[in-house]
């Protein structure tokens, strides 16, 4: 891994984090790109604070991360699924309006990794991150694999507080401030 642990100072946090998967065919059988989250993150030492199939509506998937959003115990949400560009793909439209901020870079650098693996066709993804709440806010594609270069080289060193020269737990107690 490429980042660097600073475990003489900092300690690991362990967050709940809610898998949420957006499919119109997947079951709990079948979900391979939910599983792969739920794996990853159990391994980094994380919890997993629920896990949800919806269909492709965008209303059932904002209600469902709204409840997410409001539970203070759910700290991370990872929606897997709807970030393409048929009609049917939503999740971008049912979520960036919950964000109270968007995280940019996390789009960016995710198509740029993307990119590596499976070169142009990166384009047709419209992955995004924000925060809301106090809760961050991960869309990745439905591909297991988008999943493992989302979760492997982006989402797990940010959510592990020894990660240096920053991460985004330790920006979770600020997370909630306004501006005066």
């Amino acid at each position: 891994m490429s980042h660097i642990h600073d475990s003489e100072t900092r300690d690991f946090i362990a967050l709940n984090i809610a898998i949420l998967t957006v499919s119109d065919t997947r079951t709990e059988e079948n979900d391979t790109s939910g599983k792969v989250l739920v794996e990853r993150l159990t391994q980094a030492g994380h919890r997993v604070a629920a896990k949800v199939i919806v269909p492709d509506n965008m209303y059932k998937i904002r209600a469902v991360v709204s409840q997410w959003i409001a539970d203070d115990a759910v700290q991370v949400v990872i929606s897997t699924g709807g970030t393409g560009l048929t009609g049917r793909d939503g999740t971008p439209e049912a979520i960036k309006p919950l964000f109270d901020k968007e995280i940019e870079g996390f789009g960016e650098v995710f198509r740029a990794l993307s990119y590596q693996e499976i070169n142009t066709s990166t384009l047709q993804s419209r992955a995004v991150a924000g925060v809301a709440n106090g809760t961050y806010l991960f869309c990745v594609p439905g591909s297991s694999g988008a999943c493992k270069t989302a979760w492997d080289k982006l989402i797990c060193e940010q959510l592990d507080a020894r990660t240096r020269p920053c991460n985004l737990v330790e920006l979770m107690p600020r997370l909630l401030e306004k501006k005066d």
